[in-house]
């Protein structure tokens, strides 16, 4: 006699120790992505509602807000927040469509690789950004510089 399971018995037995990494990417995504929606749009709204809106965006507006820590860590958390959210969520569709293991490791290496690279240059950017240059032109630099 054919023994029917019961519907919604998982294929193999639940795991029931070490870490749950994609319950905790799961949280991660609801989470950075409430964080990353209140700092885009008051990202957007100080640059282009504020002032004199998109016409006012030049060197010297970017050079005054990168001279300031407050919004060195507001566009710190911005970046780090969006490449991960996006590196997880195409996790998750390489774990969805790349069957083949080899080519999804690669994919996710590749990936990771991608987000650890462009985290980097950006924090780089972000602290080392110097608005007041040595040697630039007076015309282009921003305008609380000291004149040579």
């Amino acid at each position: 006699m054919t023994t029917i399971e019961a519907p919604r018995t998982p294929s193999r037995p639940a795991r029931k120790r070490g870490v749950n990494w994609e319950k905790w990417g799961w949280i991660y995504m609801r989470a950075s992505g409430v964080v990353l929606v209140v700092l885009i749009f008051g990202h957007l709204f100080v640059n282009l509602v504020l002032g004199q809106g998109v016409k006012a965006i030049d060197f010297a507006f970017v050079g005054g807000k990168l001279s300031s820590p407050f919004w060195q860590v507001w566009d710190l958390l911005m970046l780090w927040l969006a490449l991960i959210h996006g590196g997880n969520g195409m996790r998750t569709l390489v774990n969805d469509y790349a069957s083949h293991p080899l080519v999804n490791r690669i994919l996710k290496l590749a990936i990771l690789a991608a987000v650890v690279v462009l985290v980097l240059l950006g924090t780089l950017v972000i602290f080392t950004f110097d608005p007041c240059p040595a040697g630039a032109p007076a015309n282009l630099v921003a305008s609380f510089c000291p004149v040579p």
